[in-house]
Protein backbone atom coordinates (compact mmCIF):
# COMPACT_ATOMS: atom_id res chain seq x y z
CA UNK A 1 0.00 0.00 0.00
CA UNK A 2 1.20 3.15 -1.05
CA UNK A 3 1.92 5.64 2.23
CA UNK A 4 1.22 9.71 1.13
CA UNK A 5 3.52 12.12 3.10
CA UNK A 6 0.35 14.01 3.95
CA UNK A 7 -0.83 11.00 6.00
CA UNK A 8 2.77 10.87 7.39
CA UNK A 9 2.72 14.46 8.42
CA UNK A 10 -0.43 14.70 10.08
CA UNK A 11 -1.84 10.70 11.46
CA UNK A 12 1.99 10.15 12.40
CA UNK A 13 3.45 13.69 13.07
CA UNK A 14 2.66 16.55 14.41
CA UNK A 15 1.01 18.05 11.39
CA UNK A 16 2.05 19.63 8.71
CA UNK A 17 4.43 22.70 8.02
CA UNK A 18 3.80 24.90 4.43
CA UNK A 19 6.30 22.75 1.46
CA UNK A 20 6.63 19.52 4.14
CA UNK A 21 4.74 17.43 1.95
CA UNK A 22 5.17 19.04 -1.39
CA UNK A 23 7.69 17.53 -2.29
CA UNK A 24 7.69 13.29 -3.49
CA UNK A 25 8.44 10.51 -1.96
CA UNK A 26 6.93 7.76 0.32
CA UNK A 27 5.51 8.67 3.38
CA UNK A 28 6.81 5.21 5.23
CA UNK A 29 9.87 6.53 4.31
CA UNK A 30 10.01 9.54 5.89
CA UNK A 31 8.72 8.21 9.12
CA UNK A 32 11.45 5.46 9.34
CA UNK A 33 14.09 7.66 8.51
CA UNK A 34 13.38 10.12 11.50
CA UNK A 35 13.16 7.05 13.75
CA UNK A 36 17.42 6.37 12.32
CA UNK A 37 19.05 9.22 14.17
CA UNK A 38 18.03 11.46 16.95
CA UNK A 39 16.07 14.43 16.91
CA UNK A 40 17.89 17.75 17.51
CA UNK A 41 17.94 19.56 21.40
CA UNK A 42 18.53 22.66 20.59
CA UNK A 43 15.51 24.39 21.77
CA UNK A 44 16.74 22.70 25.25
CA UNK A 45 19.96 24.15 25.84
CA UNK A 46 20.73 26.01 28.81
CA UNK A 47 17.89 24.86 30.89
CA UNK A 48 18.56 23.54 34.78
CA UNK A 49 18.29 19.96 34.80
CA UNK A 50 16.35 18.53 37.89
CA UNK A 51 19.70 18.52 39.96
CA UNK A 52 20.34 21.88 39.77
CA UNK A 53 16.15 22.55 40.18
CA UNK A 54 16.45 20.93 43.66
CA UNK A 55 19.49 22.59 44.81
CA UNK A 56 17.74 26.13 44.24
CA UNK A 57 14.62 24.94 45.25
CA UNK A 58 16.20 24.23 48.68
CA UNK A 59 17.51 27.30 48.72
CA UNK A 60 14.14 29.01 48.42
CA UNK A 61 12.86 27.29 51.12
CA UNK A 62 15.47 28.33 53.43
CA UNK A 63 15.12 31.75 52.50
CA UNK A 64 11.68 31.81 53.14
CA UNK A 65 12.23 30.40 56.12
CA UNK A 66 14.63 33.12 56.49
CA UNK A 67 11.78 35.71 55.67
CA UNK A 68 9.60 34.71 58.12
CA UNK A 69 11.93 34.77 60.98
CA UNK A 70 12.25 38.60 60.41
CA UNK A 71 8.43 39.23 58.89
CA UNK A 72 5.21 38.44 58.26
CA UNK A 73 4.70 35.37 56.76
CA UNK A 74 5.77 34.89 53.04
CA UNK A 75 4.52 32.88 49.86
CA UNK A 76 5.09 29.18 50.68
CA UNK A 77 7.64 27.74 48.21
CA UNK A 78 4.93 26.71 46.00
CA UNK A 79 7.25 26.34 42.35
CA UNK A 80 4.01 27.82 40.81
CA UNK A 81 4.36 30.36 38.03
CA UNK A 82 1.05 32.03 36.61
CA UNK A 83 0.70 29.30 33.78
CA UNK A 84 0.96 26.75 36.54
CA UNK A 85 -2.34 28.52 38.38
CA UNK A 86 -3.61 28.46 34.65
CA UNK A 87 -3.19 25.30 34.02
CA UNK A 88 -4.74 24.01 37.98
CA UNK A 89 -8.00 25.95 36.91
CA UNK A 90 -8.56 25.33 33.09
CA UNK A 91 -11.80 26.48 33.26
CA UNK A 92 -11.46 29.71 34.44
CA UNK A 93 -9.88 30.96 31.43
CA UNK A 94 -11.26 31.92 27.98
CA UNK A 95 -9.74 31.34 25.13
CA UNK A 96 -9.70 35.01 23.87
CA UNK A 97 -8.04 36.29 27.61
CA UNK A 98 -5.69 33.65 26.91
CA UNK A 99 -4.27 34.88 23.33
CA UNK A 100 -4.25 38.46 24.78
CA UNK A 101 -2.72 38.21 27.92
CA UNK A 102 0.46 40.28 27.77
CA UNK A 103 3.72 38.81 28.20
CA UNK A 104 6.54 39.62 30.78
CA UNK A 105 6.68 38.60 34.11
CA UNK A 106 5.75 40.63 37.25
CA UNK A 107 7.95 43.32 37.85
CA UNK A 108 9.96 42.79 41.55
CA UNK A 109 8.78 45.01 44.06
CA UNK A 110 11.00 46.89 46.57
CA UNK A 111 9.52 44.97 49.60
CA UNK A 112 10.49 41.46 47.71
CA UNK A 113 13.12 39.79 49.91
CA UNK A 114 15.43 37.19 48.28
CA UNK A 115 13.13 34.57 48.78
CA UNK A 116 10.73 35.85 46.35
CA UNK A 117 13.43 37.23 43.58
CA UNK A 118 14.55 33.71 43.62
CA UNK A 119 11.15 31.92 43.88
CA UNK A 120 10.44 34.31 40.63
CA UNK A 121 13.69 33.12 38.93
CA UNK A 122 12.43 29.16 39.04
CA UNK A 123 8.96 30.81 37.84
CA UNK A 124 10.64 31.78 34.78
CA UNK A 125 12.65 29.04 34.42
CA UNK A 126 9.72 26.95 34.47
CA UNK A 127 7.88 29.11 31.71
CA UNK A 128 11.33 28.97 29.80
CA UNK A 129 10.35 25.02 29.86
CA UNK A 130 7.50 24.90 28.60
CA UNK A 131 8.29 27.48 25.89
CA UNK A 132 11.20 25.43 24.86
CA UNK A 133 8.54 22.15 24.57
CA UNK A 134 6.52 24.17 22.53
CA UNK A 135 8.87 25.63 20.06
CA UNK A 136 10.44 22.37 19.43
CA UNK A 137 7.32 20.80 18.53
CA UNK A 138 6.10 23.38 16.68
CA UNK A 139 10.31 23.76 14.31
CA UNK A 140 11.13 19.83 14.92
CA UNK A 141 11.88 18.22 11.25
CA UNK A 142 11.17 14.81 13.33
CA UNK A 143 7.76 15.34 13.95
CA UNK A 144 7.16 11.93 14.58
CA UNK A 145 9.83 11.41 17.20
CA UNK A 146 8.27 14.45 19.03
CA UNK A 147 5.26 13.19 18.72
CA UNK A 148 6.78 9.86 20.33
CA UNK A 149 7.80 11.45 22.87
CA UNK A 150 4.72 13.65 23.99
CA UNK A 151 2.88 9.97 23.62
CA UNK A 152 5.36 8.48 26.44
CA UNK A 153 5.29 11.63 28.35
CA UNK A 154 1.69 11.13 28.83
CA UNK A 155 2.00 7.31 29.23
CA UNK A 156 3.86 8.29 32.21
CA UNK A 157 1.64 10.86 33.59
CA UNK A 158 2.75 13.58 36.15
CA UNK A 159 0.66 16.38 37.37
CA UNK A 160 2.09 19.57 38.02
CA UNK A 161 -0.86 20.15 40.60
CA UNK A 162 0.78 18.26 43.11
CA UNK A 163 3.12 20.79 44.74
CA UNK A 164 5.99 18.80 45.14
CA UNK A 165 6.20 17.83 42.08
CA UNK A 166 4.96 20.67 39.65
CA UNK A 167 8.81 21.30 39.22
CA UNK A 168 9.79 18.40 37.39
CA UNK A 169 6.99 17.42 35.45
CA UNK A 170 8.78 19.32 32.35
CA UNK A 171 12.20 18.02 32.80
CA UNK A 172 11.27 14.40 33.42
CA UNK A 173 10.31 14.51 29.69
CA UNK A 174 13.66 16.24 28.92
CA UNK A 175 15.69 13.96 30.94
CA UNK A 176 13.77 10.86 31.09
CA UNK A 177 11.80 10.14 28.02
CA UNK A 178 13.78 12.24 25.12
CA UNK A 179 16.61 10.22 25.66
CA UNK A 180 15.24 6.74 26.06
CA UNK A 181 12.24 7.31 22.93
CA UNK A 182 14.40 5.46 20.23
CA UNK A 183 15.93 3.32 22.78
CA UNK A 184 14.95 0.31 24.91
CA UNK A 185 11.58 0.68 27.14
CA UNK A 186 13.56 -0.87 29.41
CA UNK A 187 15.92 2.21 30.39
CA UNK A 188 13.06 4.75 29.60
CA UNK A 189 10.75 2.71 32.29
CA UNK A 190 14.00 2.59 35.17
CA UNK A 191 14.69 6.52 34.37
CA UNK A 192 11.20 7.41 34.69
CA UNK A 193 10.86 5.63 38.01
CA UNK A 194 13.48 7.18 39.49
CA UNK A 195 13.14 10.47 38.60
CA UNK A 196 12.01 12.90 40.94
CA UNK A 197 8.83 13.88 39.33
CA UNK A 198 7.66 10.65 39.67
CA UNK A 199 8.84 9.62 43.01
CA UNK A 200 7.40 12.91 44.62
CA UNK A 201 3.87 12.54 42.48
CA UNK A 202 3.02 9.12 43.35
CA UNK A 203 4.83 9.18 47.18
CA UNK A 204 7.83 6.87 47.15
CA UNK A 205 9.51 9.59 48.22
CA UNK A 206 8.23 8.90 51.35
CA UNK A 207 7.42 5.04 51.46
CA UNK A 208 9.87 3.50 54.10
CA UNK A 209 9.49 -0.55 54.68
CA UNK A 210 7.63 -1.48 57.40
CA UNK A 211 10.74 -3.93 58.74
CA UNK A 212 13.25 -1.01 57.89
CA UNK A 213 15.86 0.35 60.09
CA UNK A 214 14.56 3.06 59.95
CA UNK A 215 10.84 1.81 60.94
CA UNK A 216 12.67 -0.17 63.33
CA UNK A 217 14.47 2.70 65.11
CA UNK A 218 11.39 4.72 65.24
CA UNK A 219 9.64 2.05 66.80
CA UNK A 220 12.49 1.38 69.60
CA UNK A 221 12.37 5.38 70.42
CA UNK A 222 8.50 5.47 70.22
CA UNK A 223 8.26 8.00 67.45
CA UNK A 224 5.78 8.45 65.01
CA UNK A 225 6.80 6.41 61.42
CA UNK A 226 5.84 6.07 58.07
CA UNK A 227 4.91 3.44 56.46
CA UNK A 228 4.74 1.54 53.15
CA UNK A 229 3.13 3.50 50.28
CA UNK A 230 1.98 1.32 47.11
CA UNK A 231 1.13 4.36 45.13
CA UNK A 232 3.71 4.19 42.34
CA UNK A 233 4.11 0.13 42.29
CA UNK A 234 0.26 0.09 42.15
CA UNK A 235 0.86 2.56 38.54
CA UNK A 236 4.26 0.64 37.54
CA UNK A 237 1.89 -2.41 37.01
CA UNK A 238 -1.66 -1.05 35.98
CA UNK A 239 -0.43 1.93 33.58
CA UNK A 240 3.19 1.92 33.26
CA UNK A 241 3.55 -2.04 32.05
CA UNK A 242 1.53 -4.61 32.57
CA UNK A 243 -2.05 -2.71 32.10
CA UNK A 244 -4.97 -3.45 34.06
CA UNK A 245 -5.82 -6.53 33.08
CA UNK A 246 -2.28 -8.18 33.14
CA UNK A 247 -2.67 -10.34 35.35
CA UNK A 248 -0.72 -9.34 38.49
CA UNK A 249 -2.75 -9.55 41.89
CA UNK A 250 -2.82 -7.12 44.94
CA UNK A 251 0.15 -9.51 46.32
CA UNK A 252 2.38 -8.18 43.88
CA UNK A 253 1.76 -4.50 44.60
CA UNK A 254 2.93 -4.65 47.95
CA UNK A 255 5.65 -6.77 46.90
CA UNK A 256 6.69 -4.61 44.51
CA UNK A 257 6.25 -1.44 46.67
CA UNK A 258 8.36 -3.00 49.50
CA UNK A 259 11.27 -3.60 46.14
CA UNK A 260 11.33 -0.10 46.05
CA UNK A 261 11.16 1.20 49.08
CA UNK A 262 14.45 3.57 49.66
CA UNK A 263 13.85 5.16 46.07
CA UNK A 264 14.28 8.60 47.04
CA UNK A 265 15.33 12.28 46.31
CA UNK A 266 18.04 14.02 48.29
CA UNK A 267 16.57 16.27 51.47
CA UNK A 268 18.23 19.85 52.04
CA UNK A 269 20.33 18.84 54.46
CA UNK A 270 21.93 16.44 51.46
CA UNK A 271 22.06 20.39 49.02
CA UNK A 272 25.74 20.58 48.69
CA UNK A 273 26.71 16.84 48.48
CA UNK A 274 24.45 15.34 46.00
CA UNK A 275 24.68 15.79 42.00
CA UNK A 276 21.92 13.78 40.77
CA UNK A 277 18.01 14.10 42.17
CA UNK A 278 17.82 10.78 43.26
CA UNK A 279 18.99 8.86 46.18
CA UNK A 280 18.84 5.36 47.48
CA UNK A 281 18.37 5.66 50.76
CA UNK A 282 19.04 1.37 52.55
CA UNK A 283 18.08 2.55 55.42
CA UNK A 284 14.60 2.54 54.42
CA UNK A 285 14.37 -0.04 52.25
CA UNK A 286 12.28 -3.35 53.40
CA UNK A 287 14.81 -6.56 53.68
CA UNK A 288 14.12 -9.48 52.20
CA UNK A 289 13.39 -11.32 49.45
CA UNK A 290 10.11 -10.52 47.76
CA UNK A 291 7.86 -12.49 45.00
CA UNK A 292 6.50 -10.45 42.11
CA UNK A 293 4.44 -12.23 39.26
CA UNK A 294 5.63 -15.56 40.93
CA UNK A 295 8.76 -14.80 40.71
CA UNK A 296 11.63 -14.85 43.45
CA UNK A 297 13.83 -11.86 43.71
CA UNK A 298 16.63 -11.95 46.46
CA UNK A 299 17.68 -9.25 48.49
CA UNK A 300 19.75 -6.83 46.59
CA UNK A 301 18.97 -2.90 47.63
CA UNK A 302 18.68 -1.35 44.89
CA UNK A 303 18.98 -3.75 42.62
CA UNK A 304 16.10 -5.86 43.69
CA UNK A 305 13.54 -2.83 42.12
CA UNK A 306 15.40 -2.98 39.22
CA UNK A 307 15.63 -6.32 38.56
CA UNK A 308 11.05 -6.14 38.93
CA UNK A 309 11.59 -3.16 36.43
CA UNK A 310 13.86 -5.28 33.88
CA UNK A 311 11.15 -8.04 34.08
CA UNK A 312 8.10 -5.94 33.86
CA UNK A 313 10.00 -4.38 30.32
CA UNK A 314 9.98 -8.13 28.92
CA UNK A 315 6.94 -9.60 29.94
CA UNK A 316 4.11 -10.28 27.32
CA UNK A 317 1.18 -8.25 29.09
CA UNK A 318 3.69 -5.11 28.73
CA UNK A 319 4.04 -5.69 25.11
CA UNK A 320 0.45 -6.00 24.09
CA UNK A 321 -0.59 -3.16 26.57
CA UNK A 322 2.32 -0.54 25.14
CA UNK A 323 1.91 -2.03 21.46
CA UNK A 324 -2.38 -1.27 22.14
CA UNK A 325 -1.87 2.30 23.69
CA UNK A 326 0.60 3.19 20.48
CA UNK A 327 -1.84 1.78 17.95
CA UNK A 328 -4.64 3.58 19.59
CA UNK A 329 -2.70 7.05 19.89
CA UNK A 330 -1.63 6.86 15.97
CA UNK A 331 -3.93 4.60 14.40
CA UNK A 332 -7.84 4.54 15.69
CA UNK A 333 -10.07 4.62 18.72
CA UNK A 334 -10.24 0.79 18.59
CA UNK A 335 -7.29 -0.39 16.76
CA UNK A 336 -7.17 -3.27 14.65
CA UNK A 337 -6.48 -6.13 16.68
CA UNK A 338 -3.98 -7.59 14.18
CA UNK A 339 -1.82 -4.63 14.37
CA UNK A 340 -1.50 -4.50 17.88
CA UNK A 341 -0.41 -8.30 17.99
CA UNK A 342 2.11 -7.65 14.96
CA UNK A 343 3.35 -4.52 17.13
CA UNK A 344 3.61 -6.67 20.47
CA UNK A 345 5.31 -9.76 18.97
CA UNK A 346 7.77 -7.29 17.20
CA UNK A 347 8.54 -5.90 21.06
CA UNK A 348 9.15 -9.54 22.74
CA UNK A 349 11.70 -10.40 19.63
CA UNK A 350 13.91 -7.13 20.08
CA UNK A 351 14.00 -7.44 23.57
CA UNK A 352 12.19 -4.13 24.24
CA UNK A 353 13.67 -2.13 21.35
CA UNK A 354 11.40 0.79 20.67
CA UNK A 355 12.46 1.63 17.41
CA UNK A 356 11.31 -1.73 16.39
CA UNK A 357 7.93 -1.16 18.12
CA UNK A 358 7.48 2.06 15.79
CA UNK A 359 8.82 -0.13 12.52
CA UNK A 360 6.33 -2.56 13.15
CA UNK A 361 3.51 -0.27 13.16
CA UNK A 362 4.61 2.11 10.38
CA UNK A 363 5.04 -0.95 8.43
CA UNK A 364 1.64 -2.07 8.75
CA UNK A 365 -0.74 -1.54 6.09
CA UNK A 366 -3.36 -1.36 8.38
CA UNK A 367 -1.66 1.86 10.03
CA UNK A 368 -2.18 3.28 6.24
CA UNK A 369 -5.90 2.44 5.75
CA UNK A 370 -8.14 5.01 4.56
CA UNK A 371 -10.27 4.51 7.94
CA UNK A 372 -7.74 5.04 10.05
CA UNK A 373 -8.87 8.71 12.03
CA UNK A 374 -8.16 9.88 15.11
CA UNK A 375 -9.37 13.15 16.19
CA UNK A 376 -6.83 15.79 17.64
CA UNK A 377 -6.42 16.37 21.17
CA UNK A 378 -6.16 19.87 22.05
CA UNK A 379 -2.57 19.04 22.48
CA UNK A 380 -2.28 17.84 19.02
CA UNK A 381 -4.69 20.67 17.41
CA UNK A 382 -2.59 23.49 19.04
CA UNK A 383 0.51 22.13 17.74
CA UNK A 384 -0.48 21.41 14.69
CA UNK A 385 -1.77 24.80 13.98
CA UNK A 386 1.04 26.48 14.92
CA UNK A 387 3.04 24.65 12.49
CA UNK A 388 0.49 24.90 9.66
CA UNK A 389 0.47 28.72 10.54
CA UNK A 390 4.14 29.10 10.82
CA UNK A 391 3.14 30.74 14.53
CA UNK A 392 6.11 31.65 16.58
CA UNK A 393 6.30 30.52 19.91
CA UNK A 394 7.23 33.57 22.59
CA UNK A 395 9.93 32.95 25.16
CA UNK A 396 7.41 33.62 27.28
CA UNK A 397 4.09 30.79 26.79
CA UNK A 398 1.92 32.29 29.35
CA UNK A 399 -0.62 32.97 26.59
CA UNK A 400 -0.29 29.36 24.98
CA UNK A 401 -0.55 27.75 28.25
CA UNK A 402 -3.52 29.36 29.17
CA UNK A 403 -5.36 28.68 25.97
CA UNK A 404 -4.36 25.03 26.26
CA UNK A 405 -6.02 25.05 29.56
CA UNK A 406 -8.75 27.03 27.90
CA UNK A 407 -9.39 24.27 25.75
CA UNK A 408 -9.42 21.45 28.22
CA UNK A 409 -6.04 19.96 28.10
CA UNK A 410 -3.69 22.12 30.77
CA UNK A 411 0.04 21.73 30.40
CA UNK A 412 1.04 18.39 32.53
CA UNK A 413 -1.83 18.76 34.59
CA UNK A 414 -3.95 15.25 33.76
CA UNK A 415 -6.13 14.81 35.99
CA UNK A 416 -4.94 11.44 37.18
CA UNK A 417 -1.82 9.21 36.83
CA UNK A 418 -3.17 7.47 33.56
CA UNK A 419 -2.83 10.82 31.41
CA UNK A 420 -4.91 12.58 29.23
CA UNK A 421 -7.37 10.49 27.54
CA UNK A 422 -6.87 9.56 24.12
CA UNK A 423 -10.52 8.90 22.06
CA UNK A 424 -12.85 11.21 20.08
CA UNK A 425 -15.87 11.11 22.89
CA UNK A 426 -13.44 12.42 25.45
CA UNK A 427 -12.37 15.66 23.20
CA UNK A 428 -15.63 16.50 21.32
CA UNK A 429 -18.04 18.02 23.19
CA UNK A 430 -20.32 20.69 21.71
CA UNK A 431 -18.12 23.23 24.43
CA UNK A 432 -14.65 22.10 23.56
CA UNK A 433 -15.81 22.70 19.50
CA UNK A 434 -16.90 25.94 20.42
CA UNK A 435 -13.80 26.81 22.15
CA UNK A 436 -11.62 25.17 19.61
CA UNK A 437 -13.72 27.45 16.63
CA UNK A 438 -12.38 30.40 19.05
CA UNK A 439 -9.01 29.39 18.70
CA UNK A 440 -8.84 29.39 15.19
CA UNK A 441 -9.96 32.49 15.02
CA UNK A 442 -6.99 33.91 17.15
CA UNK A 443 -4.80 31.57 15.19
CA UNK A 444 -6.25 32.68 11.71
CA UNK A 445 -5.57 36.53 12.72
CA UNK A 446 -1.55 35.90 13.31
CA UNK A 447 -0.97 34.36 10.34
CA UNK A 448 1.46 36.26 8.22
CA UNK A 449 -0.17 35.14 4.52
CA UNK A 450 3.68 35.82 2.78
CA UNK A 451 1.81 35.74 -0.71
CA UNK A 452 0.01 32.44 -0.25
CA UNK A 453 -4.27 31.91 0.06
CA UNK A 454 -5.96 29.79 2.87
CA UNK A 455 -6.67 27.16 -0.08
CA UNK A 456 -3.26 27.42 -0.88
CA UNK A 457 -1.78 26.49 2.96
CA UNK A 458 -4.57 24.38 3.20
CA UNK A 459 -3.67 22.27 0.55
CA UNK A 460 -0.14 22.44 1.63
CA UNK A 461 -0.44 21.12 4.80
CA UNK A 462 -3.20 18.86 4.31
CA UNK A 463 -2.66 17.47 0.32
CA UNK A 464 -5.11 17.96 -2.10
CA UNK A 465 -7.12 14.94 -1.73
CA UNK A 466 -8.30 16.53 1.98
CA UNK A 467 -9.09 19.86 0.45
CA UNK A 468 -12.15 19.57 -2.03
CA UNK A 469 -15.80 20.24 -2.55
CA UNK A 470 -17.41 22.71 -0.16
CA UNK A 471 -14.30 22.80 1.92
CA UNK A 472 -12.41 24.25 -0.94
CA UNK A 473 -15.40 26.10 -2.11
CA UNK A 474 -15.13 28.17 1.05
CA UNK A 475 -11.74 28.57 1.28
CA UNK A 476 -11.58 30.55 -1.87
CA UNK A 477 -14.29 32.29 -1.19
CA UNK A 478 -13.58 33.20 2.30
CA UNK A 479 -14.27 37.02 3.16
CA UNK A 480 -10.96 37.66 4.10
CA UNK A 481 -7.87 35.47 4.69
CA UNK A 482 -8.60 35.66 8.38
CA UNK A 483 -11.82 33.98 7.90
CA UNK A 484 -10.15 31.61 5.33
CA UNK A 485 -7.94 30.80 7.99
CA UNK A 486 -10.69 30.35 10.96
CA UNK A 487 -12.19 28.20 8.03
CA UNK A 488 -9.58 25.93 7.10
CA UNK A 489 -8.27 25.28 11.55
CA UNK A 490 -11.77 24.98 12.62
CA UNK A 491 -12.81 22.25 9.55
CA UNK A 492 -12.86 18.53 10.31
CA UNK A 493 -10.08 18.29 7.67
CA UNK A 494 -7.92 19.97 10.55
CA UNK A 495 -9.33 18.69 13.42
CA UNK A 496 -9.18 14.63 12.41
CA UNK A 497 -5.49 13.19 11.79
CA UNK A 498 -6.25 11.12 8.42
Amino acid sequence: MSASKATAANRFGLGARPGEIDRGGDGREVLLAQLRQPASSVEFEGLPDSAATMRSEFEQQRLNREDRGNKAPAPVMAAADNADAMAARPRRRAAMAAAAMPAGNKPASDADGPAQAMLRDMRRQQLNEFSARYRNAARTQAPFVERLTQFWSNHFAVSIDKGNARLYAASMEREAIRPHVLGRFQDMLLAVETHPAMLRYLDNAVSIGNDSRVAVNAERANKPKRGLNENLAREILELHTLGVNGGYRQADVTELARAITGWSTPGPREAQSFDKPFVFRANAHEPGARRVLDREYAEGGMEQGRAVLADLAKHPATAKHLSFKLARHFVADEPPPALVERMAQAYLRSDGDLRALYTSMVESDQAWAADARKFKTPNDFVISALRAGELPVENDARALIALLASLGQPVFTPRSPAGFPDTAADWSSPDGLFKRIQAAQLFAARIDANGSTPYERAVSVLGSEAVSGDFAIGLRRAGSASDGYSLLFASPAFQWRA
